[in-house]
């Protein structure tokens, strides 16, 4: 007893130290962690032109979204939904720090008197049109804007404040908008300009043309050399300029009900059958003992769960049908009542033919004959349908009285045996054959469901997290990363381009915790903790970074592999070429099978690709640098090398007035200017962001 007394005191001192110890751990974890500020991290998401974005005042913004959110759809945003309620409010302070900048620089501002006239003035906001416009004129109701104004006061406070928010965006949208139309009205076009949009769209040239493939060369016969890739990698660098990525290894171990959790739920079920053949509120006690919100309903024979529907012989009042396992879980089903609905229906194929000539009526007399002869129904809808079921058979599938017209419901529903009908059936839409697959029926079913999900046990959940955690704690780097998911018959996932913000891990589905542990906590090498997701745990190791500026060499080697390729093999084929004469068709018979001429009649300069050759508007400004007559010579193109004869050029004449493709050029430009002025302010603001730290 002594002993155990003296055990008991030393080690009720011993968990004291161990929690003071813990606590201390949290305590210096986030002085001297990433995101503290004695490390340097501080309490800011990122920086906008000069401004310093403090985690509070993203935080309000954030929280002011949530607000908007519940005022318009009256609940919560989910956790789905608040990554985009942050990008919102992200995306305002760029507008409040960056793009505001640039209105008091160019002097645009928006007076008390312009929101009035918004309001109540000659230019109404148009949400405000549309909120108030009466259905029976189409017209805007001031009348009815002023009296909501005077009941304000007295409606809902919700109400109250969406009003002041909407007011509140009203001041600062104009002002976005003046200033996108001051840009806006610096863009002109010059009648040299449309009138080569005019020819773009109506000069027409007869092309021939020799075309040989990049791959009628094979790769194997290729060789390229390090620095050949590497000259080529320079000499393009700027399309392979990226943000700043991370990429990683990662495993999971999936949390998949076992065969005792798929038993266990079947018992359990088993149970439930018997008392739900014995009691009377039957609705109720399916949804007192679902998992689903939908537990009772009335059916028709074509609605009824397809377990009902394949027994819809035997059914009776009372029965308790189940459990049977489907996709959702188990289910069981009971037939409250059996009854005689007002709305009739019945269960058809067709095969129509449109038209509703002679010709048409022979056409579809032929048809029913063939079937009458024993050809297969479902082959010949196919083969002559005309109408969207032609690719399901002919299927209509159950409909009720009064869902088809009249003319070829009425021999469905008078039908006293199933089958095809005798002869054809005349509608407004052409003529039919017609099977009837069920006769006209008013049954009606109430059913009460149950659902029970089959879902992982504890015991299921913990030996994945066991599986997870052994496999984390035998790893220590990349190496040993992919050697034990070897050993373990694991597959490995990589993912190459991950950015700061992202969310989405490839199979992984959401996992935003990885991608803040990727960029907050690892370096190349880290071996991550066990992350819980939605239906598994997973292992990641970071394999790698590309800072903001370029991608490297290796990451991009095998698209540039490709490039130079095709780019030795153009040289290759144009060589051989050159040594040819002759016309376009003899230079082909000369070089060999992978050399084919082609020709177009209609070619135009405002298209990009040439039949056969495909997407190539290289190739098509090469041949409207042609004169009629002329031959160019072999050049390499998009997809493989030719060479081009214009047979003729049709110049379209020229016109007294080029507006309308004036219009065109200037619609196209006023279309892009929103986006391209963002894009650029944001550019110029020099933005940081750096939220992945927090969310």
């Amino acid at each position: 007893m002594a002993l155990i007394n003296t055990l008991r005191n030393k080690m009720g001192k011993f968990i004291v130290a161990a929690v003071a110890i813990a606590i201390m751990s949290f305590v210096l974890a986030d002085l001297f962690g990433p995101n503290s500020s004695i490390m340097g991290g501080g309490n800011d998401v990122g920086e906008i032109a000069g401004h310093d974005v403090s985690l509070k005042e993203f935080q309000n913004a954030v929280q002011e979204r949530e607000n908007n959110y519940i005022l318009n759809f009256n609940r919560q945003a989910t956790d789905r939904e608040k990554p985009t309620l942050r990008q919102q409010a992200w995306d305002l302070l760029i507008t409040q720090y960056a793009f505001e900048k640039q209105y008091d620089k160019v002097g645009v501002s928006v007076t008390d008197e312009e929101v009035w006239d918004m309001l109540q003035g000659k230019n109404i906001n148009p949400s405000l049109q549309q909120a108030f416009t009466n259905p029976e004129t189409g017209q805007y109701d001031r009348e009815q804007f002023l009296s909501y104004l005077q009941q304000l006061p007295n409606l809902d406070p919700n109400a109250q404040v969406r009003w002041e928010l909407f007011k509140k965006d009203l001041g600062p949208g104009r002002r976005r908008l003046k200033y996108e139309n001051l840009l806006l009205n610096t863009n002109y076009v010059t009648k040299a300009e449309a009138m080569k949009e005019y020819s773009a769209q109506n000069d027409v040239a007869e092309v021939k043309y020799l075309y040989v493939p990049f791959y009628a060369i094979s790769d194997s016969s290729i060789t390229v050399s390090d620095s050949e890739l590497k000259t080529y990698y320079n000499e393009h660098k700027e399309q392979y300029k990226v943000d700043n990525t991370r990429s990683l290894s990662y495993v999971s171990f999936d949390i998949i009900p076992s065969a005792a959790d798929t038993a266990f739920v079947k018992e359990e079920m088993q149970t439930l059958k018997e008392e739900f053949k014995t009691v009377q509120d039957d609705s109720v006690f399916a949804g007192l003992n679902t998992d689903s919100d939908t537990f009772f309903g009335q059916y028709h024979p074509g609605t009824l769960p397809a377990q009902l529907k394949a027994n819809i012989g035997n059914l009776t009042k009372g029965d308790v049908r189940g459990p049977y396992l489907e996709t959702e879980g188990y289910k069981l089903y009971k037939v409250t009542d059996i009854y005689e609905d007002t709305t009739g229906y019945a269960k058809a194929s067709h095969i129509l033919v449109k038209g509703e000539d002679d010709e048409a009526r022979a056409n579809a007399r032929d048809i029913l004959r063939q079937i009458k002869d024993g050809a297969n129904f479902e082959a010949m809808a196919r083969e002559h349908g005309t109408d969207g079921t032609s690719t399901k058979g002919g299927d209509l599938g159950w409909f009720s009285k009064g869902r088809m017209v009249a003319e070829f419901e009425k021999p469905v529903f008078e039908a006293t045996t199933t089958g095809l009908l005798n002869d054809v059936v005349k509608t407004q839409f052409g003529y039919h054959i017609i099977r009837v697959d069920e006769l006209k029926t008013n049954t009606g079913y109430k059913v009460a469901t149950i659902l029970r999900e089959v879902l992982p046990s504890d015991e299921t959940i913990n030996a994945a997290y066991t599986k997870a955690d052994l496999f984390a704690n035998s790893v220590d780097d990349i190496a040993s990363f992919e050697s034990q998911a070897a050993a373990d018959t694991v597959q490995i996932g990589r993912v190459s381009t991950l950015k700061p913000n992202d969310r989405r891990v490839s199979n992984l589905g959401e996992a935003r915790q990885v991608v803040q542990w990727l960029f907050t906590d690892a370096s190349k090498g880290s071996i991550s903790q066990v992350f819980e997701l939605d239906n598994a745990y997973a292992v990641a190791v970071m394999t790698g970074e590309i800072e903001e500026g370029y991608n490297e060499f290796n990451i991009v080697k095998l698209d540039i592999t490709n490039q130079v390729k095709n780019k030795l093999k153009g040289e290759q084929i144009i060589a051989k070429l050159n040594g040819l004469s002759g016309s376009l068709d003899e230079k082909a018979a000369a070089y060999g099978d992978d050399a084919n001429v082609y020709s177009s009649s209609n070619l135009l300069l405002s298209t990009t690709s040439l039949p056969s050759v495909g997407f190539d508007p290289e190739a098509v400004g090469k041949a409207f640098s042609l004169n009629s007559g002329e031959t160019s010579a072999p050049f390499a193109g998009q997809n493989g090398v030719l060479i081009i004869t214009m047979e003729n050029l049709t110049t379209a004449p020229e016109i007294a007035d080029y507006a309308t493709y004036k219009d065109q050029i200037q619609q196209r430009v006023a279309g892009r200017v929103g986006y391209n002025i963002a894009e650029a302010i944001k550019e110029n603001a020099d933005i940081k962001d750096e939220r992945y730290k927090f969310y």
